[in-house]
């Protein structure tokens, strides 16, 4: 006999998530990457409804094969029409049949969709930066060549870069060679110690991207001049 009886499909979600290592429905919410109302329409027994990628989700997330949770979650055809009281397995493999094929296509779709995104970045990407790509190798070799080369010749070149920084909302921090307060979210010490407030010298640039921080600049304490007094 089934643990839980038919229809109590609450305590039949909530020992799965039990042993899935889930204690609230939020957290099975947030790991299946499903809303709310998906875990209702489960809870009332009706996974059959679901599209088949959050059916996917779903079981996932539950380490529980498809077939199984549409199965418990579900009264996809439970009766046969030459007799009630049998039930209609063939009718139910047919739907799980079904939900699966469905279920591989929107995978390989995804599949698909990611793999383009992605060629479309790079290609974004590679054309924002086509004329540092073939200048700057050629400037950098003529510069190895010629040390007497002004390595300020070299600046322009950067601005393809400097552009798609800003495109992507790349910031930096603060400049090289400026004099700031420290603040420890922002600036990593290289050497010595300073406390918040105390003047310290960017050495190397740290980037943030709007609100997230992506790297802390690299800053040195900024020495106080002796007085004569104090010699």
């Amino acid at each position: 006999m089934s643990q839980f009886p038919d229809g109590n499909y609450t305590d039949r979600l909530r020992s799965l998530m039990q042993s899935a290592g889930l204690s609230t429905y939020r957290e099975l919410a947030q790991r299946a990457m499903v809303s709310d109302w998906q875990i209702k329409q489960l809870r009332q027994g009706r996974a059959a409804q679901l599209r088949a990628e959050s059916v996917y989700r779903l079981s996932q997330a539950l380490k529980l094969p498809i077939a199984q949770l549409l199965a418990q979650f579900s009264d996809l055809a439970t009766t046969n029409p030459m007799d009630p009281a049998l039930p209609d397995t063939e009718g139910v493999s047919q739907d799980l049949e079904r939900l699966t094929q469905e279920y591989q296509r929107l995978q390989a779709q995804l599949a698909h969709q990611r793999e383009t995104l992605w060629q479309e970045f790079q290609q974004t990407s590679l054309q924002a930066l086509e004329s540092w790509l073939i200048q700057f190798p050629t400037a950098a070799h003529a510069a190895q060549a010629n040390p007497s080369v002004p390595a300020v010749r070299l600046l322009p070149l950067m601005r393809p870069v400097e552009q798609l920084l800003k495109e992507w909302q790349v910031e930096s921090i603060a400049p090289v060679g400026a004099e700031l307060p420290y603040d420890p979210q922002l600036h990593q010490l290289m050497e010595g110690s300073a406390q918040p407030g105390d003047r310290v010298r960017v050495r190397y640039a740290g980037y943030r991207q709007g609100d997230r921080l992506l790297y802390r600049a690299k800053v040195s304490p900024v020495l106080a001049p002796t007085s004569p007094e104090a010699q």
